[in-house]
């Protein structure tokens, strides 16, 4: 059994045990599983019966079963049902729950020899009954007959690993990466800058964490552009650093990265002003900068420092304005700007970036108003989702692209998303319990950070590269130099390609 590879299964998943008694199925389930993940008959007819053998009590634990089960589906835990499971109707029934909760149902088919089974029984306590036994390995299907029922997937007993559901088919990804690898560039986002030491240690730890970014090959260096914690993050009595200061720290203490903020909200500064910011990071970084711009959404934020927020519609006409008038700021002579919301006498910058064209990202994917502008005036959107909902994006991108005469290729498309990496099954487990909330289980978290091996993320990556992803940007749950360099096997899988960040 220890021979097998492992099954990976999604999680959340159920799990359905068949076999006859004594094929072990119960110490195949305490071996991969935590109690609290199994439903057991035999525990059930201990609690509304006699004990585990009150064969009388069978019925009620089966309805306590059941209960049970449907809750757990409903919440979307991962849940192994330990009975004999072999009763087809029964399973039928099982893999309906499962479906009508969208959890994916799999079943493991203990064909333990009969020998072995009656050997087993033999040692318990209260045995079955030999003629009961007898009918339970005539009734145990083949793998091949549990196969045609429709299960997601139908093993032997087996070594299991639980994996977030991105993570489900990344071997067969990463496999295509290694024989046949395509460029993806990796940017890092920094989303918090608490640290234990307290105010005094942030500037080292960025510098060490700047520096590290570098020397595993990240192409991009991003920080989010808020006054206090956003409650996705933390808290928000945790320390918040002004993002274009601390931009222009990253570029004293870097060489190579590009830098931006990921993104600008729109409401927060002049527009003229925030021209003049983003060019003068561009002349300390020696041209390295990014405008990344984004519609705003934190209304507390605002509230809590006096600027006004718009209704969406207006947030839009603001970042239109921006599109329009940033470039001008930039570009040669002093223009005047008369937009939707904003007017400039003369759009005068000194000095101006040092790049040719500054490129401007646009972050969020909404379909009508975000991607459009995208298309008329962005040289790089920013995506989430999977990799089915890039392309759907992506294709609406396209869409927007034929209505501007616009070639789509033109514009580097990021991803944002948050990684765990571990160089083991066993070290991502050990990560996952030293920094999950204890009101977390590991499977929720596991999930929330897409926790996973190195070989799990160059297969995930590849996937969001073959949707069309030219640099996938990525967040830490534990943000320090050692877990960024934990991420440098996954850069170096992939070539970097033609695009610079």
């Amino acid at each position: 059994m220890t021979d097998l590879p492992a099954v990976r299964l999604p999680i959340p998943s159920l799990v359905i045990l068949v076999g006859p008694s004594g094929s072990g199925k119960s110490t195949w389930a305490a071996a991969n599983f935590r109690p609290t993940q199994v439903i057991a008959s035999d525990d059930l007819r201990a609690v509304v019966g006699e004990g585990p053998d009150d064969q009388r009590a069978g019925t009620d634990a089966f309805d306590v079963l059941d209960l049970v089960l449907e809750r757990r589906l409903r919440r979307r835990l991962t849940t192994v049902v330990d009975t004999l499971g072999l009763d087809p109707a029964r399973r039928a029934a099982y893999l309906a729950l499962a479906a009508r909760h969208g959890v994916a149902c799999h079943a493991v088919v203990f064909t333990t020899p009969a020998a072995v089974c009656r050997a087993r029984n033999k040692t318990r306590s209260r045995p079955v009954p030999a003629k009961v036994l007898t009918s339970q390995l005539a009734a145990t299907p083949a793998l091949a007959a549990v196969a045609e029922e429709g299960f997601a997937g139908v093993h032997p007993p087996g070594p299991v690993r639980l994996v977030p559901p991105a993570l489900l088919a990344a071997p067969a990804f990463a496999g295509r990466q290694k024989e046949d690898p395509v460029p993806l560039r990796f940017g890092l986002q920094i989303p918090s800058f608490h640290h234990a030491g307290g105010p005094a240690a942030i500037a080292g730890h960025l510098g060490d964490m700047a520096a590290a970014a570098e020397a595993a090959g990240f192409t991009s260096l991003w920080v989010i552009d808020h006054f206090l914690q956003i409650p996705q993050v933390g808290p928000e009595w945790q320390d918040m650093l002004d993002s274009y200061t601390t931009l222009g720290f990253l570029a004293a203490r870097t060489r190579t990265v590009r830098l931006g903020a990921l993104v600008t909200g729109i409401t927060y500064r002049n527009l003229a002003h925030l021209a003049k910011i983003v060019a003068t990071l561009d002349v300390l970084s020696a041209g390295r900068a990014v405008c990344g711009l984004g519609a705003a959404w934190f209304e507390r934020e605002h509230r809590l420092y006096g600027w006004e927020f718009p209704a969406p519609a207006v947030r839009y006409q603001l970042l239109e304005d921006a599109l329009e008038l940033l470039p001008l700021m930039w570009g040669p002579g002093s223009p005047p700007f008369s937009g939707r919301t904003t007017q400039v006498e003369e759009a005068i910058c000194y000095p101006r970036p040092l790049q040719a064209h500054l490129p401007i990202l646009i972050g969020g994917s909404g379909e009508k108003r975000t991607l459009a502008l995208v298309a008329r005036y962005a040289d790089a959107c920013n995506l989430f989702g999977d990799p089915a909902t890039v392309r759907h994006k992506l294709a609406v991108l396209h869409a927007h692209c034929r209505a501007e005469l616009r070639d789509p290729s033109e514009i580097t498309v990021t991803h944002l998303s948050t990684v765990m990496v571990g160089s083991s099954g066993d070290e991502v487990a050990a990560r996952l319990e030293a920094l999950r909330p204890p009101s977390v289980s590991p499977e929720a978290y596991a999930v929330r950070v897409n926790a996973g091996t190195v070989e799990d993320h160059v297969g995930r990556f590849r996937e969001f590269a073959d949707a069309g992803v030219h640099t996938a940007i990525v967040n830490m749950p534990a943000l320090d130099p050692e877990a960024v360099a934990r991420f440098g096997p996954v850069i170096a899988a992939f070539p970097g390609g033609a695009r610079d960040w």
